[in-house]
């Protein structure tokens, strides 16, 4: 089975040694809108920065900085978690999160942290359990802040029951739960998260479009590899 053309371009994207999460995650769902125009898109993200910009420069330190995003974002632009239906696919394709304007944790978090690049704020992509998260540099330290959440500033103690919540009572926050995603683990996460939501619907077609993208994320992962051989052999026998 040769590859899609949107399986083309996802790979052609994330081998590149700086490629922009933006585009790449805009890349996501093109198994649904093959011929959506991503730079559209990117296009809305930059209109998007340009609203944002003149209350950056007016916020006072890190706090401010962020605060003002989270501000424009979710109060001003009206984005939201989307809490009534959290498991439709489109809460993680970036585009229709542009479109609708609601989305999951790791969907708005990516929106928070492109918006962020474009306005020269510092923020990285946290991937805690359970729940994506964003960090942003305030002076000295990181400010960790909670996109599903309307950019809820969240306290060394609010982070630790969110821990608690999504793992297990006991659990302790460690360095390395806090510590910046890469971009191809954010690609990777929502990825999965798709995976997951495809696989509970029994929908062969669109897992088998997820997996090939996480093999190419991960091509070395041996486990990823024979499941994705073994759905292509249960694909091929649909048809």
């Amino acid at each position: 089975m040769d590859p899609s053309p949107g399986l083309i371009r996802f790979t052609e994207v994330v081998a590149r040694d700086d490629f922009a999460l933006d585009q790449a995650a805009l890349l996501i769902g093109a198994w649904d809108y093959p011929e959506r125009d991503v730079e559209i898109y990117r296009d809305q993200l930059d209109s998007i920065a340009t609203f944002v910009a003149p209350e950056v420069a007016r916020a006072t330190g890190g706090i401010g900085r962020a605060r003002a995003i989270s501000d424009c974002l979710f109060e001003r632009l009206g984005f939201c978690g989307n809490t009534d239906d959290y498991y439709d696919p489109r809460n993680s394709f970036l585009a229709d999160v542009l479109d609708r304007r609601t989305g999951i944790p790791i969907s708005l978090s990516v929106l928070y942290l492109e918006v962020s690049r474009r306005v020269g704020v510092l923020a990285q992509g946290v991937n805690f359990p359970g729940h994506f998260l964003v960090r942003v540099a305030i002076e000295d330290a990181w400010l960790f802040v909670d996109p599903f959440a309307a950019g809820r500033a969240l306290t060394p103690a609010d982070l630790e029951h969110l821990l608690r919540k999504t793992t297990t009572p006991d659990a302790v926050l460690e360095p390395s739960v806090i510590a910046a995603a890469s971009k191809k683990q954010i690609l990777a996460r929502m990825l999965v998260n798709l995976a997951g939501i495809y696989g509970r619907h029994g929908d062969l077609v669109r897992s088998l479009d997820v997996l090939e993208r996480l093999a190419v994320l991960e091509p070395s992962n041996p486990r990823i590899a024979r499941d994705l051989a073994q759905l292509r052999e249960r694909v091929d026998g649909l048809n």
